[in-house]
Formats: structure tokens, sequence, C-alpha cells
């Protein structure tokens, strides 16, 4: 019964989402506050009973229900309970359900959210649930996870090996917060086209959202980014695969919106621009959605290989992307422009922002979907990686990082760039000092590294002396400076912070100029050298664990004098799946890791081995935790929280003068 609850819950969340589209939509337009009030009891509603339905299906995979047909394709009695409860959206059926889920939660929040007035609430709900609606119909009649088998196997084919893993209970939900997060203002973007009011006012109101989902997606790609490092053992953290890129452009996209989401709600600008960037940020996750699961990529991500779910989800993509350029284009240029500002201000720098990161964006569009357009026109196929973004992608970064501090600095309205490049001197001088110090350390090395360390360490120094220029006064002692640091808006530290994120990521990535590999063969008892480390190949052996055998190979890391950490590689064989999947043995060493992973052994007796030392690799995503703490920080603003300025404390009466 527990498989017909969840079913049924999900069909009844049918009809109350078009209920929640339809009924308060209408009373929006008569102006009938009774019909509009419905919106909010209906979207709880909805909800409780998705997250129903996803509750049988977790009750469904933790029993091994076989007579489900998701939980025979994706579960087995022997597979551990952790990835019994993950295996639940580690396949296409169950994703999808999760991706439900999350667009309801996001629903129940602004239905119990008191920040928005009445009628964009009503009309912000009423777009949510048509989006529910699209999404509800596709699962039940394309990929529905409560389909029965009859009868029903004794035994599961269990889940895809790789994803038996801690990651997937973690980097797919993160992942999904930011995709559908961002359905918000999408949502918020399309109720403000049709009342046709479109202020400051819609900018505070947005903004929550739009942190809120940009914190989770930077969370979710760095968690993607680090398990597959981990995980797959090539040692990599970013290899431009088409389903990487699908997460990377709503976060580009959603980058751009943030930034001129504030000088729309500063300066009352931007904001047709504004409203087209929370259009395509939101449409770049429904085409992510796309890639993943219509089949057209093959990848540990992609579930669907069915052309008709892919049909489907094409066919939502066209129109919620198409209805909202067609009402965005009608509605666009009825909008009153805003503020006015001279070209050198904080305006200025942060259209630059949006220009260059809407351009980066372009150009991962095109290389993300070039390929597959060529073949689907021409039979022909082409891969585009590293060689492309590079000659692309990063020239558009460097110089996006380059004016970052300096947008940072600038005054709104009308800047002074020499004061600001006097501010920024002493960051400037300590980065170019890092960079030289490099080069010559480094002397016939890689010679984009030490430049990129000194970028990112411009970066960090940049955002930490503008939090020392807004509260230290020459002339004042350190404790006023401490105390006026900790009266700044917690946007205000939010926002150094994060761009220090982005710093330290700087650092890492470019810090891997650096990193060295050695493909060696050895003996139990035999050493291998890479990155000034001895690796000594202690013993192979053997272990059965819950639904794998493994092989292991122990091995002893040593420094100039001792060994520093003991690691142990392997490979696990899942007899369910017949499927041998690589364990990558870590060992962190500061903020640098020594990775090795386990290779084929021969009948001599020797094992082949793939060795990596990794500097400062671990920044890279310390740099997306910081970044995303940063966000947390603008977040927990009160401010940008509820859209409403702190109210001023009274000021004590002056003392007349004697």
């Amino acid at each position: 019964m527990t498989a017909e609850l969840g079913h049924f819950a999900l069909t009844l969340a049918l009809g109350l989402s078009l209920m929640q589209c339809a009924v308060p939509f209408w009373g929006a337009r008569a102006g009938d506050p009774v019909l509009m009030g419905l919106a909010a009891p209906v979207a709880l509603s909805v909800f409780g009973l998705i997250a129903l339905a996803f509750g049988a299906l977790v009750v469904a995979h933790v029993g091994s229900d076989f007579s489900v047909l998701n939980v025979v394709e994706n579960s087995h009695t022997t597979k551990p309970l952790l990835y019994k409860i993950t295996g639940v959206w580690g396949n296409h059926e169950g994703s999808m359900l999760l991706w439900i889920v999350i667009l309801a939660i996001f629903g129940a929040l602004v239905a119990l959210s008191d920040s928005l007035s009445l009628r964009l609430k009503t009309n912000a709900l009423a777009v949510q649930a048509a989006i529910t609606i699209a999404f509800l119909v596709f699962i039940l009649f394309s990929s529905n996870p409560f389909e029965r088998v009859d009868p029903a196997p004794a035994e599961g084919q269990d889940l895809n090996p790789v994803l038996q893993d801690l990651g997937l209970a973690i980097h797919p939900p993160l992942l999904y917060l930011g995709y559908v997060g961002f359905s918000m203002t999408f949502a918020l973007a399309i109720a403000a086209l049709i009342e046709g009011r479109i202020d400051a006012g819609w900018a505070r109101a947005a903004r929550p959202w739009a942190l809120l989902a940009w914190c989770f997606l930077t969370l979710g790609i760095a968690m993607g980014s680090y398990w597959a490092y981990y995980e797959l053992g090539w040692g990599g953290f970013w290899f431009w695969d088409p389903v990487e890129n699908a997460s990377l452009m709503p976060w580009l996209a959603g980058t751009a919106l943030l930034h001129s989401i504030v000088v729309m709600e500063k300066r009352d600008a931007l904001k047709v621009w504004t409203i087209l960037l929370a259009i395509l940020t939101f449409s770049l996750s429904l085409l992510g959605t796309f890639l993943v699961r219509s089949g057209v990529l093959t990848s540990v991500h992609a579930f669907a290989v069915d052309p008709a779910r892919g049909t489907f989800i094409l066919v939502i993509l066209s129109v919620f992307i198409g209805g909202s350029l067609a009402l965005f284009a009608w509605r666009a240029p009825l909008l009153r422009p805003g503020g006015i500002f001279a070209p050198i201000s904080r305006e200025g720098a942060l259209i630059l922002n949006n220009l260059l990161l809407a351009s980066a964006c372009a150009t991962v569009f095109i290389g993300t979907l070039y390929p597959l357009a060529l073949e689907a026109v021409a039979g022909a196929k082409i891969s585009v990686g590293a060689p492309y973004y590079d000659l692309t992608f990063v020239p558009l970064i460097v110089p996006l990082l380059l004016v970052l501090p300096i947008g940072q600095a600038l005054s709104w309205k009308r800047g002074d760039l020499l004061a600001v490049g006097q501010r920024l001197l002493a960051a400037l001088a300590a980065a170019l000092c890092v960079t030289l110090a490099l080069i010559a350390w480094r002397s016939g090395g890689p010679v984009m590294a030490p430049i990129g360390v000194g970028l990112g360490a411009y970066l960090v120094l940049a955002a930490a002396s503008e939090i020392w220029s807004r509260s230290h006064q020459p002339g004042r002692p350190l404790a006023v400076a401490l105390r006026r640091a900790r009266g700044l808006p917690l946007s205000a530290w939010g926002s150094a912070v994060a761009h220090g994120g982005v710093g330290l990521m700087v650092i890492g990535i470019a810090a891997q100029g650096w990193s060295t590999e050695t493909i060696a063969t050895a003996r139990p008892g035999s050493a291998i050298e890479v990155g000034g480390y001895r690796v000594e190949f202690r013993d192979l052996g053997s272990r059965v664990g819950p639904n794998y055998r493994e092989e292991v190979a122990t091995l002893v890391i040593g420094g100039s004098s001792a060994p520093v950490a003991v690691v142990e590689s392997g490979k696990r064989f899942f007899p369910a799946r017949a499927t041998t999947t690589t364990e990558a043995g870590i060992a962190t060493l500061g903020l640098s890791q020594v990775y090795v992973s386990l290779g084929e052994t021969y009948p001599d007796g020797s094992v082949g081995f793939r060795l990596y030392h990794k500097p400062l690799v671990l920044l890279i995503w310390i740099g997306a935790l910081v970044m995303a703490a940063g966000g947390a920080l603008s977040l927990a603003d009160r401010r940008v929280r509820i859209g409403a300025a702190v109210r001023a404390r009274p000021v004590s009466a002056a003392v007349p003068a004697e």
C-alpha cells in the first residue's frame, strides 16, 4: 500500500496545484482578496502531499520493497542503510521526485513569508504552481517512481557503485536546492511582469531568494567537484564535462543576477536586465535538467535514456522559456528607466561585472551545446575540452577578477577611481611581491601559476582592505576600528567574505600548475617518488564489504626525515552490478594532498599506480565554502532577509553648551 499511497499523494498534489495556479491568479485579476488568500494554504497542502509521496518512496527503498520497479532497479538487500536512503534520488525517477519536493519546499516558504505584497505573492505562487504542474505531469505519466512489478523478484539489481558514496547524500540535494531555488526569482519576475510593477521593492523581495539559491548552488557544485575528485580516481577537480557545465551556467547567470539585483535595489536601475537575468538563470537550470535527464548525454549523472522522456522535458523547457521570454518581450518596453549614474561608479562596475559574467556564460553555453547540435544536424561527433575554455572562458574571467575589488570600493552614483586605486595600492603591491617571490622560487616552472596565485592573493587582501577602510579612521586607536568593524552591516561582511573566497579558490586552481603526476609499477617494499615525497608500497591485501569485495594497497608516505601519512588505495568489485570502482588513497598534508590511485595487478606480483601531488588543492573547495558563507552572512542581514531597514536607535538629546 505504500507505493499506492505515494502515487495517490502525487495525483492529489497535481489537482491542488491546478487550483493553486488558476483560482488565486483569477482572484488577483479580479481584485478578490478571498481568492488570492487561497494561494498560501493550497501551496502548503501541495508541499505536504509531495513530502508524503517522497516519504513513501524512502520507505519502499529502506524496506527493500521489490514489488516497486524503482527499488528493484536501484537497490539490494545487502546495500548499507545510508545508500538505501540516498539511492532514492540516485536514479531518474527518484531524482525528479526530489526536484519536485524541493520545488514544493520553496513554494511553502513563499506561502509562509510575510515580506511580499498579497498580489505579488499570489502571482508568484501561481507561477510556481504552473512549474509544479508540468513536472508532476511528467513524473506521473512518464517517470512514475511507484510503478509496480509483478511478480516481485527476490533481489534487486543494486545501485550504480559509483553512486554508493556519501557524496550522493550531499551533492544532489544541494545542487537541486540551487537549481530549484532560482525558480522563485523566476516566479517573482514573471509575477512582476504580469502585474506591470517592477521597482526597488521587487528587488528587495527577490534578493533573499537569489542569495539562498546561489549559496546552495555554490555548495552543490563544490561538493560535486570534490566527489568526482576522490571517487572517480582521475585526480581532477573539473573536466568541462557537459553535465558539469550544466550546473556552471546557471551559477554564472545567478551570480550576475545577484549583482544586478543590488543595483536595482540601491539605484532603481537595470530593471529590464535584472528581470531578463532572473528568467535566463532558471531557464539555464531547466536546460541542465534537460541535458541530464533527456538521454542526450552519457554520464554517471544521466539516468534517463528514454527518448520519450527527453521529448517531454523539451516541451516543458520550450513552454516555460519561450513563454517567459515572450511575456518579457511584451512587457519590458513598458518599464520606465531607473536612476542615472556616472560610468565610473559602483553601478558602472557592476554592469561591467554583469557583461563579463554573461559573456563567460555564453562561451560555456556554446561549448556545451555546439557538439550536441552538430551531431544532431550533421551526424559528426566532436569534443570541446579545456583548450577551448582556456581560450574563451579564462580571458573573460581574469579581467572580471581584476576589477572586482575596484567595483567593490567605488561609491554609488559617482566614484573616484584615483582614491580607490590608492586604497588598493597596498593589496596590489603585496600581491605583486607574492607573484615575484613565487616566480623566483619556482624558476623554470609554469609562468601562469605564480601570476594566478598573485591574483588570488590580491582578491583576498583587497577584501580585507575593504573592511579595514570602512572601519579604520586615521588617528583613532585599533580598538575603535574593531568596534566599527563589528558594527558594519552583515551584508558588507558577506560581500567581503565571498570575494575573499573567490581569491582562495583562484589560489587553489592556479597552484595546480605545480602539480606533479607519476605513473609507475611497484612491488611490496619498493618506493615511488612524487612531488618531493617518497611513497612506499607496503602490501596488497583484500577484504569483503557489505555488498562488495575489495583489493587494497597500503602505502606509507614519507617526508624528508619520517613518515607523514599512511593511505589505502583500492579497487572494489560489486557482484550485483559486475562493476569495479577505484577508491583513491588521499593523504592531506596541510592544504596540499598526495593522491594515489590503484591500477592493474600483474602476473609478476607488481602493481600499477598513478600518483599525484596536488599543492594547495584544498583551497579550491575551502574557497567555495567561504563564498557560500559570505552569501549566508549577507542573507543573515535583516535588511536583506525581509527586505526592510532596521529601525534606527533613538539619538539622545544633545547636551547644551555651557
